[in-house]
């Protein structure tokens, strides 16, 4: 069986260059990681919430994640500075080729009335910013467990500035963009 890479490599970079007229390898957008950030707002009120969320994050990436802190105290928001508020995990390599193929062919089709992806959720750099509104797509997640549902966003960063390269570069991966 081909892995993502081999597909990439093989198929995808060669499509990409065809569709672009692109010379050089070098020039070919690359997928070089995926971000994954949950912030926790009720982490100030029960520090177990950072606990669960960074389980729930381990086991949808494969990865242990990150706690993210206050920078600065915010009473207005109670909460302290260096407080953990959030939880992170940057997926590299195979993982991260694991979890683009778990998310494309696996989580996405159980989204309830799921149309696909917005088509301008990228930013000045080329990178796409997905939000996922409920853990409980992802199977790894056991449902019985889960006490509240939450929600994360997933940043695809890229090797390129164009946003054209970039989406075209989505879309062979397998993400489901929809032009609107």
């Amino acid at each position: 069986m081909a892995t993502k890479v081999s597909i990439y490599r093989e198929k995808i970079r060669k499509a990409l260059m065809a569709e672009f007229g692109l010379k050089n390898v070098m020039e070919v957008p690359v997928l070089e990681k995926i971000c994954i950030n949950a912030g926790i707002g009720d982490a100030s009120s029960d520090a177990k919430l950072i606990e669960t969320a960074a389980k729930e994050i381990q086991a949808i990436t494969g990865q242990k994640p990150v706690l993210t802190r206050a920078k600065k105290a915010i009473a207005t928001f109670k909460v302290r500075g260096g407080q953990p508020i959030g939880v992170k995990v940057t997926l590299r390599g195979e993982k991260m080729w694991n979890f683009v193929e778990n998310l494309v062919n696996v989580a996405l089709p159980r989204v309830r009335d799921f149309k696909g992806l917005p088509y301008n959720s990228f930013d000045n750099q080329g990178n796409y910013t997905l939000g996922i509104k409920e853990q409980i797509i992802f199977t790894e997640i056991n449902f019985d467990e889960v006490k509240r549902v939450r929600g994360f966003n997933v940043t695809f960063v890229m090797s390129t500035n164009n946003k054209d390269y970039a989406r075209s570069l989505l879309k062979a991966i397998g993400l489901p963009i929809v032009n609107k």
